[in-house]
């Protein structure tokens, strides 16, 4: 017997997810998640977004990386998380929503059919490292930033790779961002943990990558240039710690359809 479930497939500058509403029908294994995502053989995603009703918020969300498995916050996720909830009437152009790393409030500043602005508040950052030629921070999700001449011909891939698995970084893996600095502009590339490649866009990395520059010359808003289009993120330093950290980007609708789930 099979399972049919509606989905709708969303971008956040080319950051690409499935999303679901949750109902009692919905049931999926980490194979099932995998095959969804494959770009030949599935839908294909870089992750896929389950929302459901939350006690707390206009809604929870839960984020899984295209491996299968649940990841942390994902920051073009929760932009793309809320389009999706406005178009089912869950929430008004402000609402505030539960993640991974707990509650954030989005902003729907420019809807234009099914291309949208999406203003996007992200957890406060008090713990960072900083090294000799990167800096390690968690944005929701971990991160290492690092700077290059020539962010274009750098081989994201392979270098990304190699850091994420190596085990004097992080025992438990980081997404590697790969960053060129021109004042208050970055342009930057992401090798993403969980997709296993490098990404259009990652909202977490873009978020970090701006922290990131703000620790190396100072600085509280920056606009970051990635693959799949240009995000921006402005935020507070006390001194301490960054807070009022917002993460700002399009997101547009892409198609929807119904997807047969074997059981």
């Amino acid at each position: 017997m099979s399972t049919y479930l509606h989905f709708r497939k969303y971008h956040g500058a080319g950051n690409d997810f499935i999303i679901f509403q949750q109902e009692p029908s919905l049931s999926l294994s980490s194979d099932d998640i995998r095959a969804l995502c494959d770009r030949h053989f599935g839908i294909g995603a870089d992750g896929l977004i389950i929302i459901e009703a939350s006690t707390k918020a206009a809604f929870k969300m839960t984020y899984y990386n295209a491996d299968g498995f649940e990841g942390s916050m994902c920051g073009n996720g929760g932009r793309c998380a809320a389009a999706f909830a406005y178009s089912l009437g869950w929430i008004e152009k402000t609402a505030d929503f539960e993640a991974y790393d707990g509650m954030h409030h989005v902003e729907i500043i420019d809807d234009q059919q099914d291309h949208f602005q999406i203003r996007l508040g992200m957890s406060k950052v008090s713990i960072w490292h900083i090294a000799d030629n990167y800096i390690l921070l968690n944005t929701g999700s971990p991160h290492y930033v690092c700077l290059v001449d020539d962010v274009k011909n750098t081989a994201v891939y392979d270098y990304g790779k190699a850091i994420r698995y190596d085990g004097q970084i992080s025992t438990e893996g980081v997404n590697v961002n790969f960053v060129e600095l021109h004042g208050n502009s970055l342009n930057m590339r992401t090798y993403e943990r969980g997709v296993e490649a490098e990404t259009l866009a990652c909202g977490t990395g873009v978020t970090a990558a701006a922290i990131a520059a703000s620790l190396w010359k100072g600085g509280d808003r920056f606009e970051v240039n990635m693959p799949g289009g240009r995000l921006e993120v402005a935020f507070n330093y006390t001194g301490t710690q960054f807070e009022n950290i917002v993460l700002t980007g399009p997101v547009a609708f892409v198609f929807e359809g119904v997807v047969k789930i074997p059981k």
